[in-house]
């Protein structure tokens, strides 16, 4: 006697080698399919959306932390009020980070470019992120996240292995103090390299990587 699938789960008669027996299975439903990759979609829209917040505030608190604090170490101190020359040598006392009072020339010139390429795309940037899937934001955020995530590099290579003075202004002197102040850095490092990823690989600002993976998903049905 042949058992018949319900009318929405067709079977599908097979034969079992063992007992030589026939059973029948009811396959995936066709609908699975399309909700899962639906379900996935939404996963990755979210994700995104929360990475946009992340960059947004990234940029958005970068414009005051430039303009009041990382400029002092190019603009004369008669530009800046007392408490904001104040709030610097605290920072620079707690963290012990000398470079913000007294900047070796290296360090000048990362200031430098901040001030006059970076500080102008901030609130550009912090507008983009904010309302979310500008693709025109992509180019500009490859160029800027690759030239920040370079200029850290050697920022936190001094830290780490520099052997700061104790006077004027002393700097880290144990690993504690050194990887304290490498915390204090390393976000600036680590964000630019998480937008550099997502403008590169995310289906949301680069139309390749979504063509890429339709054509793969393709290959693998046929």
């Amino acid at each position: 006697m042949v058992r018949s699938g319900t009318p929405f789960s067709p079977t599908v008669s097979q034969l079992d080698p063992v007992n030589n027996t026939r059973f029948y299975a009811t396959p995936l439903p066709q609908t699975f399919l399309p909700s899962l990759s639906f379900g996935l979609n939404r996963f990755d829209i979210m994700a995104i959306r929360v990475l946009e917040i992340i960059f947004f505030f990234y940029f958005a608190s970068h414009i005051p932390i430039t303009l009041f604090i990382d400029l002092q170490a190019l603009l004369p101190g008669h530009v800046y009020p007392q408490p904001l020359k104040d709030l610097l040598k605290w920072y620079a006392a707690e963290f012990k980070d000398p470079m913000m009072l007294a900047p070796p020339e290296w360090f000048k010139s990362f200031i430098f470019c901040e001030a006059l390429l970076q500080t102008p795309f901030f609130p550009i940037a912090a507008y983009a992120f904010l309302k979310g899937g500008c693709k025109w934001i992509r180019t500009p955020a490859i160029v800027y996240s690759t030239h920040v995530a370079t200029t850290l590099v050697p920022i936190l290579a001094h830290v780490l292995f520099y052997q700061f003075p104790e006077e004027p202004h002393p700097g880290p002197q144990t690993p504690q103090e050194r990887w304290l102040l490498v915390s204090i850095y390393a976000p600036y490092l680590l964000i630019p390299v998480l937008i550099l990823l997502t403008m590169l690989m995310s289906s949301t600002y680069n139309p390749t990587s979504k063509s890429v993976n339709t054509s793969a998903k393709s290959k693998k049905r046929n």
